[in-house]
């Protein structure tokens, strides 16, 4: 797999989830993410990363909660936020940045 700043650097718009196989909210958030992606098609790439496999890069991240999404426009990050959000909200989110 290729290394997380190639992935933010190679896409222009990046949607990191960062999550955990035991939290509730990021198993609602999940459903929400694919019909996000699909919303952007190839314009957006969604990654999710699962804190307990990856504490250096939650860390790295600040991360204190999940789920925390990221944005990240040609590598540098432009928004982020904690907690689940709906479709639409994450697509005017989105749009502003993109």
């Amino acid at each position: 797999m290729a290394k997380f700043s190639e992935i933010i650097e190679q896409h222009p718009t990046v949607l990191i989830d960062f999550s955990a196989v035991w939290c509730g909210p990021c198993q609602v958030l999940g459903p929400i993410l694919k019909e996000v992606k699909s919303h952007y098609a190839d314009q957006l790439s969604v990654i999710k990363i699962d804190v307990d496999k990856n504490k250096d890069l939650a860390t790295q991240y600040r991360v204190q909660g999940v789920p925390t999404m990221v944005l990240f426009k040609e590598g540098q990050q432009v928004w982020r936020q904690s907690g689940v959000l709906s479709k639409e909200q994450l697509i005017e989110i989105i749009d502003k940045h993109h």
